[in-house]
């Protein structure tokens, strides 16, 4: 039954019910709603499930629920399609600050299929990032990734076209629990919490973390392999995938390894409360960083009510050789009544990549910045299937006096976005 709960493996939910198809469609199945085994449904509506999944092999709190996507009975197989495109306008002050027109989007296609032994699920994610400006689009203080053979800086890089390929098979070995291979050309490793763009906690919000490369970088691996042992409160598991981060080059395929490693645990005792704590050693990951390989440690707690779900989180990445960067996040959705939703977040980071000229005095000094970030979203159905999201978002920073010059004095920044979304 475990196997049951992966058909919303990249899960970015909201606390919404899931959009009824037409009518001549076949009904879709609430995944979200479904049981563990053993539990009691005489009694009336279904309990919310152990947990919910969430990017690659990762989970998410059970109160999070399924992804509200589309889900489709087609003969033995359960199918589950999912995106969103958005229009974003983003505009940062201060001599690094930049202004942006751009858009983001994530397509996905799920497969699982039940077996007498266990579960097969085959899942696809794909995006439209690649027809973006190798250069991405403003995010202050961000760093990760090059664009043109340079280090990207205050800048966030466009993801993929494959975000994901790979598989997920499951064997059932006793009530409740199971053990599974994960893994494909494209995935995700057991590393760091689920991704940011299928958190709950993160659902609404247009930015991506300035600590994604702390947390999540891994989200998009080539060449990934997971084994693992899943019950109804624990999964521990354990990774072989290429440890460098995707090249500048978005629309391919990279060449698989397998040549860092990682493990995880993740203890979720109720519905509401997820904790994860994950260690991994990373060769090479940084293109511009040549024969430095990474040791990266990641603990977190996520908490969800359905309609609330938070997070906080912390990282630590050493390099071999070279000095260890530690990274807090923090952040919070909040879906007022179906309509309305408040998000928030705040990242403490000690960053030693913001000057990446060898001749610049400030080069490899790190620095800890913190942004502090507050939005709002409202929600517009359109029919069944679609849904339109407007809302924006102000940013503001903390850092120290040394970097005035470069960034000035009180640096704020503002996002505007549409998201039009299937199934959510």
């Amino acid at each position: 039954m475990t196997g049951k709960l992966l058909l919303a493996a990249c899960a970015s939910t909201l606390p919404l019910a899931a959009p009824a198809l037409a009518q001549d469609a076949p009904e879709p199945m609430d995944h979200g709603a479904m049981a563990m085994p053993g539990m009691d449904m005489a009694d009336g509506d279904a309990p919310a499930p152990a947990y919910g999944e969430g990017s690659g092999s990762s989970r998410l709190p059970g109160e999070d629920g399924a992804m509200h996507g589309v889900h489709l009975a087609t003969g033995d197989w359960m199918v589950m399609l999912h995106g969103y495109v958005t229009a974003q306008y983003t505009d940062v002050s201060g001599p690094r600050g930049d202004d942006k027109l751009y858009s983001t989007s994530m397509a996905m296609l799920s497969a699982a299929h039940d077996t007498g032994w266990g579960t097969i699920q085959l899942r696809t994610m794909m995006s439209a990032e690649p027809l973006m400006n190798a250069r991405g689009y403003p995010n202050l203080f961000a760093t990760g990734e090059t664009a043109g053979g340079e280090a990207l800086v205050d800048r966030q890089h466009p993801h993929d076209l494959f975000m994901e390929l790979a598989g997920r098979v499951d064997f059932n070995i006793a009530a409740n629990t199971t053990l599974f291979v994960y893994g494909g050309p494209v995935g995700e490793p057991a590393l760091g919490p689920s991704a940011f763009m299928h958190r709950a906690s993160a659902a609404n919000n247009p930015e991506p973390p300035i600590t994604h490369h702390w947390f999540d970088s891994t989200h998009i691996t080539y060449g990934v392999v997971t084994g693992g042992l899943s019950s109804e409160h624990f999964q521990l598991e354990a990774s072989a995938f290429r440890g460098r981060e995707p090249d500048e080059y978005r629309w391919d395929i990279e060449t698989p390894r397998l040549d860092s490693w990682s493990v995880r645990g993740t203890w979720n005792p109720t519905t509401r409360w997820l904790i994860q704590a994950s260690y991994g050693e990373l060769h090479q990951p940084e293109a511009l960083h040549s024969g430095e390989d990474e040791h990266r440690f990641t603990a977190s707690a996520q908490y969800s009510t359905g309609s609330l779900s938070a997070m906080a989180a912390f990282s630590a990445k050493s390099r071999v050789p070279g000095d260890t960067l530690t990274a807090w996040l923090g952040e919070v959705n909040w879906e007022i009544d179906g309509r309305n939703a408040l998000f928030g977040r705040v990242e403490n980071v000690d960053n030693d990549e913001l000057f990446p000229d060898h001749s610049d005095p400030l080069h490899d000094v790190a620095f800890r910045v913190t942004k502090f970030q507050a939005g709002y979203a409202r929600h517009i159905p359109l029919g069944e299937l679609f849904r339109l999201t407007l809302g924006a978002a102000g940013s503001a920073y903390a850092k120290p006096a040394a970097l005035d010059a470069a960034y000035g004095r009180h640096p704020l920044g503002f996002t505007l976005f549409a998201k039009l979304a299937l199934g959510r």
